[in-house]
């Protein structure tokens, strides 16, 4: 849209807010945009600037100095270090750290993803440390096939998640890779460690997952229209009886790859994720003191408290053929310190 641009207050629109009120005179534009603009200084009344819950009379003119539509993120290069598993002319494999996102979310500038009126300065801020980050400045070409935000970007890993993700140097190798996740060539195992005793050695999930209808930021396994199938295979590592409660050391292997997969399939037969409040998990865990001690003695003594700080649950192997040679590939990373000293601890007398 040309900028200025005024808009006449018609008398009609009286008592109505100001937020409101040009939110509907501007198509596709969200409220919570018209706030940033307005808490931003790109809107006048009457050349003056007002609060976004300022109640109109009718008869003001109304100018709009900024763009209601801001131009999208694109991902820029930053010198992040990458742990680089394998890598060849078409591909690389990375161990991601938990913590990292793999790219900024497509709408991360856009007032529809940020209800809270959050400066475009600290937007940009939230597009960087990413993978995608850390990728544009590690390798000259990445694919382009995901767009200006997600280059090379195949599949995803959870924030919260460690572990090997791959990435796709060029378009031809971006698109076999995607044919091979749909076709189910790509086998990924998954390290978890879950609350409670998992009574069976193995077992198989197969409930759908779609997106909560209430809470949007988590997925469910509840039956839905909208429920993907996804299926992931489970097998008992190690049982653990720790003075913290009872756990359970799983390798997990998913044959698809919805978002949350493990963490929903997991929680949805009672053994959520350690570290994973989304879905159940405690933020931290607590030393369970004996029944059999005196009361006395259970008061001097102040239970231990254990906490992760993140999801345990780590992509830890990787086996697929190199999707232009046929080369079949077999990658592992180990679990991360923060790990393997959180299980220590866990069990330590």
């Amino acid at each position: 849209m040309t900028l200025p641009r005024t808009i006449d207050v018609p008398v009609e629109a009286k008592g109505q807010r100001l937020d409101a009120f040009i939110a509907a005179q501007l198509d596709s534009v969200s409220r919570s945009r018209v706030q940033l603009l307005i808490d931003q200084g790109d809107v006048l009344v009457n050349s003056r600037r007002e609060k976004a819950s300022l109640k109109l009379r009718g008869g003001e003119q109304i100018t709009i100095t900024g763009d209601p539509h801001p131009a999208p993120l694109k991902a820029t290069p930053e010198a992040i270090p990458l742990d680089i598993v394998y890598e060849d002319i078409d591909l690389a494999v990375v161990n991601k750290p938990a913590g990292m996102m793999v790219h900024a979310g497509a709408g991360q500038n856009s007032a529809a993803a940020n209800p809270e009126g959050v400066a475009a300065n600290e937007l940009d801020a939230r597009s960087r440390g990413t993978l995608v980050n850390a990728l544009l400045h590690r390798f000259s070409a990445l694919s382009s096939t995901g767009g200006e935000l997600r280059p090379g970007i195949v599949h995803r890993l959870d924030k919260s998640t460690s572990g090997l993700i791959i990435v796709a140097k060029n378009d031809r190798a971006h698109a076999a890779l995607g044919a091979m996740f749909s076709g189910r060539h790509v086998q990924k195992t998954y390290v978890a460690l879950v609350h409670g005793t998992v009574a069976r050695e193995k077992g198989t999930i197969t409930a759908g997952v779609s997106r909560d209808p209430v809470r949007r930021t988590r997925m469910t396994t509840r039956p839905s229209q909208t429920a993907r199938s996804a299926v992931s295979h489970y097998e008992v590592a190690r049982q653990l009886s720790t003075r913290f409660g009872k756990f359970t050391l799983l390798r997990v292997r998913i044959e698809t790859g919805r978002t949350h997969q493990i963490r929903v399939h997991m929680a949805s037969i009672g053994h959520p994720v350690v570290g994973d409040t989304l879905y159940g998990g405690v933020a931290q865990l607590t030393e369970q003191i004996a029944a059999g001690g005196t009361s006395s003695a259970r008061k001097k003594t102040e239970p231990e408290r254990l906490k992760l700080g993140r999801n345990f649950l780590h992509a830890a192997k990787l086996e697929f053929a190199q999707p232009l040679t046929g080369k079949p590939l077999q990658l592992e990373a180990p679990l991360p310190e923060e790990l393997t000293a959180f299980l220590s601890r866990l069990e330590s007398v």
